[in-house]
């Protein structure tokens, strides 16, 4: 339901991408998006473990990963003036990005405690945990460098709809590995969503 429901995102991005940047979608490409907004409502409605403060969280998800995207590009497109080269190459926008999340993380970690936790717990004295941790550290940098890179070539319209058709595996892998129990019209509605998701990309490549 998560993965489904993040289309909601694409529309978002879109919508601000006409408004910030005066960038028109085709005709397929708004079709493809009226697909998905019936293919949340009709997830929503046929969703058999509904939560308010799910849904409130997840179209918060969607609204802020909408804006992030949308201000990135403006970040990026303000760079060119003033910047000597005319842009910020991705490793600056990686650099700056990850330096201005670290006054955030250190006044959550502060507002939750977690030092007390880290330094008690006794998962770091694993060299296991220290592996992983680098190992996810480095994914998250790649992830990083590469979301840059790809923005930064194409629009943030684009960037919202590609990862639309990871949703494909994961929508699948969810249900398989959690066991996520479905009625037959949250199902049809899922693969409607999917669906949709497809529809986009295709629509906006064309």
């Amino acid at each position: 339901m998560v993965t489904i429901l993040k289309n909601v995102t694409n529309i978002l991005t879109a919508l601000g991408e006409l408004y910030l940047f005066r960038k028109h979608q085709n005709q397929k490409v708004w079709t493809a998006m009226f697909f998905m907004i019936i293919s949340a409502i009709s997830s929503g409605i046929t969703d058999i473990s509904f939560d308010t403060v799910g849904y409130a969280w997840q179209l918060s998800n969607c609204v802020l990963t909408a804006s992030y995207s949308l201000t990135l590009r403006r970040v990026m497109d303000e760079a060119k003036k003033y910047t000597r080269s005319g842009s910020l190459n991705e490793v600056s926008m990686v650099l700056l990005n990850n330096l201005l999340s670290l006054p955030f993380a250190a006044l959550l970690i502060i507002l939750f405690d977690e030092w007390e936790y880290v330094l008690n717990v006794d998962v770091i004295k694993l060299p296991m945990f220290w592996v992983i941790a680098t190992a996810s550290g480095l994914l998250g940098l790649a992830i990083s460098f590469t979301s840059m890179w790809f923005l930064h070539q194409t629009g943030p319209t684009t960037y919202s709809l590609v990862g639309s058709l990871n949703k494909i595996p994961i929508s699948l892998a969810g249900l398989v590995l959690f066991k996520v129990p479905l009625s037959l019209p949250n199902l049809f509605s899922i693969l409607f969503g999917l669906f949709a998701g497809v529809f986009f990309a295709r629509a906006k490549m064309s």
